[in-house]
């Protein structure tokens, strides 16, 4: 079981994080009311770093509707996939810090990406400002439902199994990961660049297992195609009491994934206020309520430096499930 990591050293770090990161709710309120009219003139474009089908695309087209109206403005969602999320957020530093461009991000490049991919320009959170925060996710473990292997047990038994997952540095692959070195079985991760395509090879057999959102398994496990044998979270997912969690199974593997909105860090104060009055507008809305609701996803809705605070403890989190199991993850680039 893990414990909670001291937080005094984690705090002390966050005290040069971005200036936005620490504003209060009111402080925000009143960049926002003394923003420059003319933010935004035009389209703010969402790029999504993660190809189309998968768990994060399905969360940022329902927040870009629910936020175009307290915006006033469209937000054409662009999928940029590649790396975890890595190659669009590039490109989003690369380009003005005026607003005009935002971009999802997920816990797992800050958290775990550092932790076993070898990037000397990776980017880092302390390059980019969090607008707001969307959800938390659970992995479960799944199967297509013609395999062979009923329970977990029966894959641990396996020669060998083929994995696939949302990519290097995803909890999709540290969960697995560690599921499968910790067992002892010879596992080869298969990489994918989402959630979608990963769902794809489980569906047409190119894979034996995967670690995936309920968002992006919960309807075919539903519809009878695929098969869940473990979930790892702390506590059995309500969606799906019958399936134990890998802690049950004296596996200790915790991984979720959060994710997030996010510009650069040098983006104005004013249009960082008015981009975040308009998503907490969207999030209270009762389409996006359901949209959560229907797609098996948990709220995390916490201000920046709290947000900022999550990802730094969970790094010491995953970095102590890794030394602890033995299990090598990397792969350099």
């Amino acid at each position: 079981m893990q414990h909670p990591l001291p937080r005094r050293g984690l705090l002390a770090g966050l005290a040069a994080l971005p200036p936005l990161a620490a504003l209060s709710a009111c402080q925000v309120q009143g960049g926002a009311d003394e923003a420059n009219a003319s933010f935004p003139t035009r389209a703010v474009d969402f790029w999504v770093p993660f190809d189309a089908g998968g768990s994060g695309d399905l969360i940022s087209r329902a927040v870009a509707k629910a936020a175009e109206e307290p915006l006033g403005e469209s937000l054409p969602v662009t999928n940029k996939p590649g790396a975890n999320g890595a190659v669009g957020l590039k490109e989003l530093l690369a380009g003005k810090a005026d607003g005009y461009t935002i971009c999802l991000a997920v816990k797992s490049l800050f958290a775990i990406g550092p932790l076993v991919v070898d990037d000397p320009d990776a980017v880092t959170i302390d390059q980019l400002r969090i607008i707001t925060t969307l959800t938390n996710e659970g992995y479960v473990l799944v199967v297509h439902a013609d395999s062979p292997y009923q329970t977990l047990e029966d894959l641990l038994a396996a020669t060998h199994v083929n994995y696939g997952t949302t990519g290097v540095g995803t909890g999709s692959q540290l969960s697995a990961g560690l599921l499968f070195g910790i067992a002892g079985v010879e596992a080869t991760d298969v990489p994918f660049d989402g959630g979608g395509p990963t769902v794809t090879a489980l569906l047409g057999k190119d894979i034996d297992a995967a670690s995936l959102s309920l968002a992006e398994t919960m309807p075919h496990i539903q519809a009878g195609d695929m098969r869940a044998l473990c979930v790892f979270s702390e506590e059995r997912s309500v969606y799906l009491n019958e399936v134990p969690t890998a802690l049950e199974k004296d596996l200790n593997i915790l991984v979720d994934q959060r994710r997030f909105i996010v510009v650069p860090a040098d983006t104005p104060d004013d249009v960082v206020g008015v981009l975040t009055l308009a998503f907490e507008d969207a999030r209270e809305g009762g389409e996006y309520g359901q949209f959560l609701q229907d797609n098996y996803m948990e709220r995390w809705e916490v201000d920046g430096i709290e947000a900022q605070l999550h990802l730094a403890e969970a790094t010491e989190q995953f970095a102590a499930q890794i030394a602890e199991s033995g299990v090598e993850l990397g792969t350099a680039e």
